[in-house]
């Protein structure tokens, strides 16, 4: 079973469904009883950051989680619930996270040259881009060869090289995908990416 952390933040449903297609058991819940007995995690998450991490610090959930990894449950943060695992975010203001991965949340440019050379990309960055993965990991097992998952943000994460797994072009290079240990994250939204939305989900219920 897959708990799906509710903390009023984030696309509960469609992140369920997705794992019911895929045949997985899941639970969408704030009790850390049930969360315990999940064999993964995931931390969704829409909307500001600021807002957010005071939703999950509300819920009392934030030892229970660090708890949680420190015994190598998997854990899978997207979008927003990715960015919460980071240090620090700048939107709207300085904010703290979760501490969990080294690195920040910024904002991404906004004079970054189109295709034509005359405009600039339109932030947010918002639709299908493509997968340009760094290193092989597990949670890739399932991909093709060319993949394009869907972004829906204005910010993204600027941490070390160790941390991240795979990155998509729009004008730099998007933090795509990171790890630490049992903790994944994905900018983008996998129940949003199609086949290689559910593939990567298959990957991380198997981790």
């Amino acid at each position: 079973m897959i708990g799906i952390i509710d903390y009023g933040v984030g696309n509960l449903f469609s992140l369920s469904s997705s794992l019911s297609y895929l045949g997985v058991e899941s639970q969408i819940t704030g009790d850390p009883k049930q969360l315990r007995k999940a064999d993964g995690i995931i931390l969704p998450g829409v909307g500001a950051f600021g807002d957010a991490m005071k939703k999950l610090e509300a819920t009392g959930l934030v030892p229970f989680l660090k708890e949680e990894l420190s015994r190598g449950k998997p854990m899978l943060g997207i979008c927003l619930g990715m960015q919460l695992l980071f240090q620090e975010s700048m939107e709207y203001g300085s904010h703290a996270g979760l501490g969990l991965l080294s690195g920040k949340v910024g904002p991404i440019p906004t004079d970054l040259p189109d295709a034509t050379g005359v405009g600039t990309l339109k932030i947010p960055h918002i639709g299908w881009n493509r997968l340009e993965i760094r290193k092989q990991d597990p949670l890739f097992r399932y991909l093709k060869e060319e993949s394009y998952v869907y972004y829906v943000h204005s910010y993204y994460v600027q941490t070390e090289e160790v941390n991240i797994l795979a990155t998509s072009p729009y004008g730099i290079s998007i933090t795509g995908v990171v790890r630490k240990g049992s903790l994944v994250g994905t900018q983008f939204h996998p129940e949003k990416s199609g086949d290689t939305g559910l593939r990567l989900l298959k990957a991380f219920v198997e981790s």
